[in-house]
């Protein structure tokens, strides 16, 4: 009994930080923003008990909720910072959303999925977010009238370099995004390097829904 009385939200959450940390999340400014942003308000009722877990969740419109070790790896490889613009592809529950608004200036997020849209919207309100943007349309063409972004995330996987979102970069602008066709993709980190060029990292292998192409979905 003793033990279960011990496993609190708090000691929950503690693991999953020091989880993140064993996996090499060290940044204390990202590692913070998800200290501070309360998974389980961006969880399905279904789940909750599990909002603390290192996985990904299901949520509305066959779309999930990353895995925390995912969020902070990506967050981290973004490189934020306090006076960037960001532009997020793919809003879903917002809980990364609410990670990105953390740690820079303004964030821009595009969702094709008006439920999750609505939803999400609703989390920023409830949370008191003042520097997301939403965006309900195709996340494969970007946001060009906000143009340029100091950093671009795409939480969804492209099935080859996404040039229209590279385009949209500032010239030493980072962009991360899942690459590939595959049950598993490889994730990249695209650096401009000011010419026009980027350097192209792998960072590892993933597993993402798709990023899909065309009409954005009334669901």
């Amino acid at each position: 009994m003793a033990k279960k009385d011990q496993d609190t939200p708090d000691t929950r959450l503690a693991r999953l930080i020091l989880a993140l940390r064993s996996q090499g999340v060290s940044d204390p400014a990202v590692l913070n923003a998800i200290e501070t942003t309360p998974r389980e308000a961006f969880t399905p009722d279904l789940f909750k008990e599990r909002a603390f877990e290192d996985s990904a969740l299901p949520i509305a419109c066959g779309q999930t909720i990353s895995q925390p070790f995912i969020v902070g790896l990506m967050t981290q490889a973004l490189k934020v910072d306090k006076r960037d613009r960001v532009l997020e592809i793919g809003t879903g529950s917002g809980y990364q959303t609410t990670i990105l608004s953390k740690l820079s200036r303004l964030v821009y997020t595009v969702e094709r999925y008006r439920t999750l849209m609505r939803e999400a919207e609703a989390r920023f309100k409830a949370l008191g977010l003042t520097n997301v943007i939403t965006r309900f349309g195709d996340g494969g063409e970007g946001w060009p009238e906000q143009a340029p972004f100091d950093r671009i995330m795409v939480t969804a996987a492209a099935s080859d370099e996404p040039k229209a979102l590279l385009s949209q970069l500032k010239p030493k602008g980072i962009l991360v995004a899942p690459i590939g066709k595959g049950p598993v993709q490889s994730l990249r980190r695209y650096i401009g390097d000011g010419k026009g060029g980027f350097e192209i990292e792998a960072l590892t292998d993933v597993r993402f829904v798709p990023l899909l192409d065309g009409v954005a979905k009334e669901l």
